[in-house]
């Protein structure tokens, strides 16, 4: 992988994993996984936060590629995108590579 290619995945993880950073935005990703849209009064049955909050939300998550929007009538819908969370979770697999790869090379240093 390029270096360029490297800090474009680093930055679209960062982005995922700082939207995913919040208990709400958890929430609303898990109640979109099922691959239905989702209008936001829906979306905020049960919560504690106003539509508008919600709103705030999905927003984020939207700008982090995480969910997609369309307007049907009046209404937004939205649905739940997985290649962004896709991205982030390969991301994180290859820098788990890595670090096995740095564990083992310490370990045969140790043990050497």
């Amino acid at each position: 992988m390029s270096r360029r290619r490297s800090g474009r995945s680093i930055v679209l993880a960062a982005s995922v994993f700082a939207a995913l950073g919040d208990a709400t935005r958890l929430e609303l990703v898990t109640r979109l996984n099922d691959g239905g849209a989702r209008s936001i009064a829906q979306l905020a049955e049960g919560l504690d936060l106003t539509r508008q909050g919600v709103t705030k939300h999905l927003r984020v998550l939207e700008r982090a590629g995480i969910v997609r929007s369309t307007t049907v009538g009046r209404e937004s819908q939205f649905v739940y995108v997985p290649g962004a969370v896709k991205r982030a979770t390969s991301y994180l697999e290859t820098v788990s590579r890595q670090w096995d790869v740095a564990l083992s090379r310490l370990k045969a240093l140790v043990e050497g």
